[in-house]
This record gives structure tokens, C-alpha cells and sequence, in this order.
């Protein structure tokens, strides 16, 4: 998935941290984070590149990139993704992102992302259904 991020669009010009999908952004001492680094605003363009209903894992993201890996695209999703569709960013088994799992299902029910399939019509109650990622995954390509 070689390309530039954002196609030469504009950056957003995101300069302060948004709010994060947990809480807002901090270091592990609880002081808030500074400007949004540069690494974490590629992270987001390319997020914010995801069609509705696909997905892209951490480690497709770093791809994309050609720098760091899943760990380093996860923790700038943790705490700079919810200015983002966040729940269009996930791991490479399919599984939501643990603690968020019912809020990113009413967005892939809503987007109509694929699902495991039965999965989502189980009726276990608290089974949650994992992405089809063969057929969910974003290949880069516009529309």
C-alpha cells in the first residue's frame, strides 16, 4: 500500500492532542502530551484515508509508512485516534479493540463491515464478532 498519505491533500493540522479513545492523551505520569507528533499525524492521515465498512490493521498502517511497526501505530491510535474513525484500525485477527468492542460493532453494523460470518447472528450473548478480515481488509485503492 505504497502512497502518500492524504493523496497531497492538506494535513488537518492537527496541532494540540485531540481527545483520545480512552481519556485525553497523557504521559504515564498523567501530564498531557504536547504537540501530536509527526509520526502519530501520519498515523492518523492514513486513518482517516479508510473508507467506511473496511478496515486496516496496525501493521498495514506501518506498512503504508515504511516506518515502526503494529506496536507503534497501536499507541498512537491509543491516544491520538479518536480524532479518527478509530474502530477502522484494528488487529490483524479481527478483534475490536478490547473495552471499545460494542461501540466499534454499532459503527461496523452501521458501515456494513463484513463480519465473521454467523458470528454477528449467534445470538451468544456477550460473543463479540470478530472483522472477516480476508474480506473487510482496505487494499489502499480509492473507491
Amino acid at each position: 500500500m505504497p502512497g502518500e498519505p492524504g493523496g497531497g491533500r492538506p494535513s488537518p493540522g492537527r496541532t494540540a492532542p485531540p481527545v483520545a479513545v480512552s481519556s485525553v492523551p497523557s504521559d504515564a505520569d498523567g501530564s498531557p502530551l504536547p504537540e501530536l507528533p509527526d509520526y502519530a499525524e501520519r498515523v492518523l492521515d492514513v486513518a482517516d484515508l479508510i473508507p467506511a465498512g473496511r478496515v486496516l490493521t496496525y501493521g498495514d498502517i506501518a506498512e503504508w509508512l515504511e516506518e515502526g511497526g503494529p506496536r507503534q501505530v497501536g499507541r498512537a491510535m491509543a491516544l491520538y485516534g479518536g480524532a479518527v474513525c478509530w474502530w477502522r484500525v484494528v488487529r490483524a485477527d479481527g478483534v475490536p479493540l478490547p473495552g471499545k468492542e460494542h461501540e466499534a460493532l454499532r459503527h461496523y453494523h452501521a458501515e456494513g463491515t463484513p463480519l465473521r460470518s454467523g458470528s454477528a447472528a449467534s445470538g451468544t450473548p456477550g460473543h463479540i464478532p470478530r472483522i472477516d478480515m480476508r474480506r473487510a481488509r482496505w487494499d489502499g485503492k480509492p473507491g
